[in-house]
């Protein structure tokens, strides 16, 4: 009888199908089952509608679709089938791999985050900044038989062979050399006839120079082989010629003379390269270190910097912390930005940090390490700064270090150490530094460029474009790809790391770190601008990177009703006009969305 009713049971359990297992196993076992069950329905609705789709899926693939929808509890399918839209944008075949589901799959994820992030006014975007130190700069090298770049993989050592600084010469040559010969006023006609020569102006090497006679072009690098006798060199031979500041490279047109000396009747900086141009023959290196994006990934990442119209850069340069006065304007601009209703998003402070040389007569180590920690206490004062904003710190030419040679390391973590106890999410990085804010490219450099720039220059700058000696610094950096195209002599600069110096593909913006007057400059679409000097003029700037508004900034004292002297913020409006395309705003911003100066071959810059 207990067999028949066995029996029974079994065939009733049966007739409705459940599973067996169910009844057998412990409470959590069960539900394993049941989400192994509903794993395997959700498997089968996603391999349906690829199916529907066209597709055939790897089976990783899948695995990487039902970990995205497994995030959506409730949602898998509205899940899947937006993952699935977004596949068919970028896919080239009716192949999925995984690769291809994890690109996307990242690319929504980061799309949500930012959403969340303007939902919430006072969220900061520490995701969407990436800081590149100097000294993590990949470094590449041109193969002048392949036409194109490669990649160096070898270490690189601070202190390099003699072979080294030959080299440096050599790829900045080669750097300036590959892009002169895509501009179509310096290429050879592709077809000989008698218009062949007219409006082009093709490189002759310097070698072939001699015996020939009428007017050549040559391109070459400007230096002192001789006391008092300057030459052009390429990487064949050498002439002498007279013009702009020593190691800077020239391309210049002239004659050739019996006695060995080529009369220079045009100067000038080998013309820039629009940098969607340069991108394209770059295939995807990575020469600013921030990482590469598919053109998909691109886009995204466009329309994500797009919405991040709240974000603020504030800069400032020679904050110098054992200055009482320094230090009650740096807490004033604190105080000014705590208000507001959205907090800037990143605060960058360049040294210098002491009024003093941190020399080898400098013994007051101690003392900075403190001022470091009041420092540290005062951004701690300010919660929503603290909580919302990240901090980047650069050094300063006199600032603490191994050397005064280019690029410099970031500060000693000895100095540092008390700041970092009231703030952990600082950032100390290297000088020059650069930034990635989604896919603007921004480069900071803190050194006195300008007064050095003119002390070494051969002869004055032509003033037939502008008289200003900001936008002549700004030609010669962009032109020369190179923050610091000075001699050696002048500044000495590490062999193996001077790529970390290049400003090749031109980056969105510049920011320089200068003590003289505190300006902003458009320049072949490239957002040029000096801070100043915080601790001696009381000038900062903030800087919107979505619009790439320059707001260049003072602080001024008055009296207030109790008698007594007050700080306040003060934009400036007297920003001098150039006669470059450019357009100031009434009031306080400097708008950088006009049209910008054409880089012409004559342009004569110091």
């Amino acid at each position: 009888m207990e067999a028949v009713m066995t029996y029974l049971d079994e065939h009733r359990f049966s007739s409705a199908k459940p599973n067996p297992l169910l009844f057998n196993t412990p409470i959590l076992e069960r539900e394993r089952v049941c989400s192994r069950e509903m794993n395997a329905s959700m498997r089968k609705k996603v391999q349906r509608k690829c199916k529907i789709r066209g597709y055939n899926l790897k089976v990783d693939a899948l695995d990487e679709i039902l970990s995205f929808a497994a995030r959506f509890e409730g949602d898998e399918d509205e899940a899947v089938d937006l993952l699935l839209d977004e596949l068919e944008k970028s896919l080239k075949s009716t192949i999925i791999d995984k690769e291809t589901v994890h690109r996307v799959v990242s690319l929504l994820l980061e799309a949500e985050a930012a959403v969340e992030d303007s939902s919430d006014p006072g969220a900061g975007t520490s995701s969407a900044i990436r800081v590149v130190d100097a000294f993590l700069v990949p470094k590449y090298k041109y193969d002048t038989i392949r036409k194109q770049f490669y990649e160096h993989t070898g270490t690189l050592s601070i202190h390099g062979e003699a072979s080294a600084k030959a080299a440096l010469y050599r790829d900045r040559f080669l750097l300036l050399s590959q892009r002169l010969s895509r501009d179509q006023h310096f290429s050879k006609p592709a077809f000989e006839s008698e218009f062949s020569h007219f409006g082009s102006c093709e490189i002759s090497p310097i070698q072939s120079l001699v015996g020939q006679t009428g007017r050549r072009w040559v391109m070459g690098v400007i230096s002192q082989l001789e006391d008092g006798h300057y030459y052009l060199e390429d990487l064949t031979a050498a002439i002498t010629t007279g013009l702009f500041s020593e190691n800077t490279i020239v391309v210049v047109e002239g004659e050739m003379h019996v006695e060995g000396i080529f009369q220079v009747l045009t100067c000038g900086f080998p013309p820039l390269e629009d940098r969607d141009k340069s991108l394209k023959v770059l295939a995807g290196h990575d020469f600013f270190g921030g990482g590469t994006f598919t053109k998909e990934e691109t886009i995204r990442m466009e329309e994500m910097e797009k919405r991040a119209v709240n974000d603020m850069f504030v800069i400032l340069a020679d904050v110098w912390l054992d200055n009482e006065e320094a230090l009650t304007k740096l807490e004033t601009v604190l105080d000014g930005f705590e208000s507001v209703e959205v907090v800037p998003s990143l605060f960058v402070f360049m040294g210098n940090f002491c009024s003093r040389p941190c020399n080898l007569s400098f013994h007051s180590y101690s003392s900075l390490r403190m001022q470091f920690g009041k420092l540290g206490e005062m951004i701690a004062a300010h919660t929503r700064l603290k909580e919302l904003s990240q901090f980047l710190f650069i050094p300063g030419p006199d600032d603490a270090g191994p050397s005064t040679v280019l690029p410099r390391c970031a500060l000693p973590k000895y100095l540092t150490e008390e700041l970092q106890k009231h703030i952990p999410n600082a950032i100390f990085s290297s000088n020059p530094c650069r930034v990635k804010f989604y896919t603007q490219e921004i480069v900071f450099f803190r050194q006195d460029m300008l007064h050095r720039m003119r002390r070494s220059c051969l002869m004055s700058p032509s003033t037939e474009e502008t008289d200003d000696h900001f936008q002549h610094l700004v030609a010669t950096i962009t032109h020369q790809s190179h923050l610091c195209p000075l001699p050696l002599t002048v500044q000495p600069i590490i062999w193996n790391y001077d790529h970390s110096l290049y400003l090749y593909p031109t980056p969105h913006t510049i920011v320089l770190g200068d003590r003289s007057q505190q300006k902003a400059f458009k320049y072949t679409g490239i957002t040029c601008f000096n801070t100043g000097s915080f601790s001696i003029d009381s000038t900062f700037v903030a800087y919107r990177p979505c619009s790439q508004e320059v707001e260049l900034s003072a602080l001024y004292t008055t009296i207030n009703k109790a008698g007594n002297l007050e700080l306040l913020p003060f934009p400036l409006g007297n920003i001098e006009n150039s006669q470059n395309p450019m357009t100031i705003a009434s009031g306080k911003t400097l708008h950088t969305s006009t049209a910008a100066m054409k880089g012409d071959v004559d342009i004569a810059t110091s």
